[in-house]
């Protein structure tokens, strides 16, 4: 269903990008010289699709490497926590050695000096 959806709206796209690369494929100059609009330095001719390509390719990347600076703490807090939970999961391990059978006193332990059982923590 969700690949049929897609396609559904990728193809209008597909097809609208084609008919735009074939109604401006004639050569524009592309001027890089605000200075000198008869003569620019650095001018080239190129097709005004690929002009258009070529910001919208452009603007994704700097988009996302923006993103991706933007996500520095949220990532930072996730490697945090995620330590932290390794840690935990360590500790829990380290203790489950120390914690008395539960199998052989049937699930549960009596506190030492108070003659009350206490029930195994969880797993």
């Amino acid at each position: 269903m969700i690949r049929f959806l897609k396609s559904l709206v990728l193809l209008p796209i597909a097809a609208l990008v084609i008919l735009l690369a074939v109604a401006n494929r004639a050569p524009v100059p592309l001027s890089f010289d605000p200075f000198n609009a008869e003569a620019p330095v650095f001018s080239v001719n190129l097709p005004l699709y690929a002009i258009l390509f070529g910001a919208v390719a452009l603007g994704i990347v700097v988009g996302g490497v923006f993103t991706w600076l933007g996500q520095g703490k949220t990532r930072a807090n996730v490697r945090y926590h995620r330590r932290e939970a390794t840690r935990y999961e360590r500790e829990a391990s380290r203790l489950r050695a120390y914690a008395p059978d539960s199998e052989t006193q049937g699930g549960a332990y009596t506190v030492p000096n108070t003659g009350r059982t206490a029930l195994p923590a969880p797993r």
